[in-house]
């Protein structure tokens, strides 16, 4: 098992969304850490069908088991900017040939975005990936795709470290449907994203662990990875 820390001072996850405001998951997604790992190992997990204007996930990408901790919970906070995209529809295509292939619509929206994060992203269940992301770490991988970011490119991490020893963490599990209760802090974060067909894009509410542990819970584990 691979054990990661992970401290940046921004980071944002974004949920599929239309409109003026860009909500983010409160914590780090399990897609998000899989294609933080990837990027780090030099795997790349972009495919170009020359059709499509969106970026496509590449087939065949290793699958494995991921963890994530949270030491403390990230704050949430609201700016407004300039978001670049590609409109749903003919909007704006005349602005297309200008831009260069670069999205060319442009649209001012209000966009949430995560501070302090301190975190772990543990990986288990994939020998040859664990070694990738260890030898990415030491700067041995070669890496197609800049610097590893947090759903920004502008979101830099300050450290991204393997650890020996796990300190006490609270643990993002998926919330079961026959739970009792209410559980604080529930989220939706992806696992796997399909950016061609939403429906094939999976999801699940997940929640921390009431109590801090060391110990990773089992059903903390979920497996990450495209086929």
């Amino acid at each position: 098992m691979l054990r990661l820390y992970l401290q940046a001072p921004f980071g944002v996850f974004r949920t599929f969304m239309a409109g003026s405001f860009r909500p983010t998951a409160e914590f780090i997604t399990p897609s998000a850490a899989y294609g933080l790992l990837l990027n780090v190992a030099g795997i790349e997990m972009r495919r170009d069908d020359g059709k499509s204007p969106m970026t496509l996930i590449a087939n065949g990408l290793p699958a494995a088991q991921i963890a994530l901790g949270a030491l403390e919970f990230p704050l949430q906070h609201s700016l407004y900017q300039q978001l670049h995209n590609y409109p749903v529809g003919s909007t704006g295509k005349e602005r297309a040939p200008s831009t260069k292939g670069n999205k060319y619509n442009i649209v001012p929206v209000r966009r949430a975005v995560l501070s302090r994060i301190r975190a772990y992203i543990c990986l288990d269940g994939n020998d040859a990936l664990e070694s990738q992301v260890h030898e990415g770490l030491a700067g041995n991988v070669p890496r197609a795709y800049g610097l590893p970011f947090l759903g920004d490119n502008n979101f830099l991490l300050d450290r991204f470290d393997p650890v020996e020893q796990l300190t006490p963490a609270y643990w993002f599990k998926p919330v079961a449907a026959e739970e009792d209760g209410l559980r604080e802090r529930v989220t939706r974060l992806t696992i796997t994203i399909d950016r061609q067909d939403m429906a094939k894009t999976v999801s699940a509410l997940f929640a921390p662990c009431a109590e801090p542990t060391a110990e990773i819970p089992r059903d903390a584990w979920i497996e990450a990875g495209y086929r």
